[in-house]
């Protein structure tokens, strides 16, 4: 792993990643702190976030309506994703992936991955409206 310096962009774009829980994009990102920083490219938004995921300092979620997702959270725990409006939402109430691992017993398991794919509450409120 490559020790980088301290920049106030690079700064700024992980605490933009880990005050948040909204799992966000790229251009999310980018569009929460284009304002404060105007000379931010959305290039450097792309790269720091490769690096932060290649150093384990955030999580890649996947790909939800073709957009990768983030998340400041790298302790393994489920997500859901909503097919309805995209959210991507920590699921807390189930034991971790990593519970799930230990009842595995035809090899040895490095990762686990539990994504639940579905309507949030949100959505299915609204459409009964």
């Amino acid at each position: 792993m490559v020790a980088r310096k301290h920049s106030k962009k690079r700064d700024a774009i992980l605490e933009c990643i880990c005050s948040t829980k909204s799992h966000p994009t790229a251009d999310w990102v980018y569009s929460q702190l284009k304002p404060q920083i105007p000379d931010l490219s959305l290039g450097t938004v792309y790269r720091n976030l490769a690096a932060f995921k290649s150093e384990g300092v955030i999580a890649s979620v996947g790909t939800v309506d073709g957009m990768e997702r983030y998340d400041g959270n790298t302790l393994p725990h489920p997500h859901f994703v909503c097919t309805h409006c995209n959210a991507v939402i920590d699921v807390e109430e189930i034991d971790p992936p990593q519970e799930l691992a230990l009842q595995v017993h035809c090899g040895s398991v490095r990762d686990c991955v539990l994504t639940f794919y579905g309507i949030c509450n949100q959505c299915v409120s609204v459409d009964a409206q």
